[in-house]
């Protein structure tokens, strides 16, 4: 149950940056108790004794295994995978950060989307061979861009190009009506919808619906002049099947921001493949100051027993 809101509550955060959530926490709620650190053993000294946590998965999932639960759990990324794990408790609230990445996420895939489009790789190219290149840039207005995952953050991107005159595709877990979507459908219509698709940018959670999502077989009904864009989980895409089809010509580019392992281990084969652009996992960084304010306003919802932010159902994985 939450606390009195007379009580004073004490916060774990358990981040690398705890110095700088705990300064925004007593910027923003100076009558929060706050307790920060990034090591193991002080996590565990400090965790009983707060009902509140705040932090990294991959840093609360091992403390989740020595401690009682939270009442309330904020993580400070969008995937809570760690969490999840079968072993772990699943009898408090968890929340994930939700509605922070939308404007740095669209930048993201609108900047590589731009890239392919002016032909700047091509240009890069050219002046390191000093050689002057004169070829037409092309233009976002009427490609078909595919977004796989349209949840708030992809959402979002959508409602960033909407404006380049982009036709908007979607997939989610049910077909529905969303704009600037000229469709949403289910996942059994993603391969149909890749086929038509000049742009397909994967932004789904891990989930195990969404594992191995993009085969060879996905690859193969591909366009040869798409381009394929991950942003959001590496287990989605079967990392034979992408550098095959690069290989092959089923694929005119990708960029991978999200691996398998992280960091990508030396003689993986992404790090040669033709026309893989890696970026090592920078799309969308946490910005703590967003975080914090998501924190407070979730921290009043939980107080008053309402419907919380980012509230993540454990059986369905997000």
């Amino acid at each position: 149950m939450p606390a009195a809101a007379n009580t004073t509550l004490r916060v774990l955060i358990a981040e690398a940056e705890h110095a700088r959530y705990a300064a925004l926490l007593h910027e923003l709620a100076p009558e929060l108790e706050v307790y920060g650190t990034a090591q193991p053993l002080e996590l565990a000294h400090y965790a009983a004794s707060c009902p509140l946590w705040l932090g990294q998965p991959d840093l609360l999932a091992p403390l989740l295994r020595e401690v009682r639960p939270p009442q309330w759990l904020q993580s400070t990324w969008a995937g809570i995978t760690p969490l999840l794990a079968n072993d772990l408790p699943s009898d408090y609230v968890l929340t994930r950060a939700a509605g922070i990445f939308g404007q740095v996420m669209a930048e993201y895939v609108l900047g590589h989307l731009l890239a392919h489009e002016r032909d700047l790789f091509t240009h890069l190219s050219a002046q390191r061979e000093q050689r002057w290149e004169r070829r037409a840039p092309k233009s976002l207005a009427g490609r078909t861009v595919l977004i796989v995952g349209t949840g708030d953050i992809g959402h979002s991107v959508a409602q960033f190009l909407a404006p380049f005159g982009a036709r908007l595709l979607g997939i989610a877990t049910q077909p529905r009506r969303l704009l600037p979507f000229a469709q949403v459908s289910d996942l059994a219509a993603l391969p149909a919808l890749a086929s038509e698709a000049d742009y397909l940018v994967n932004l789904l959670p891990d989930t195990p619906a969404s594992r191995d999502t993009f085969d060879a077989a996905l690859f193969a009904a591909c366009k040869p002049n798409a381009v394929f864009i991950n942003a959001g989980r590496g287990v989605a895409v079967v990392d034979e099947a992408l550098v095959s089809a690069l290989q092959q010509g089923q694929l005119a580019a990708a960029v991978i921001d999200v691996c398998r392992e992280e960091p990508l281990p030396a003689g993986h084969p992404f790090w040669t493949a033709p026309r893989l652009l890696l970026t090592g996992h920078t799309a969308a960084p946490t910005d703590p100051r967003l975080l914090v304010q998501l924190f407070i306003d979730n921290l009043s919802r939980w107080q008053a027993g309402g419907a919380m932010r980012g509230q993540v159902d454990f059986i369905r994985g997000y």
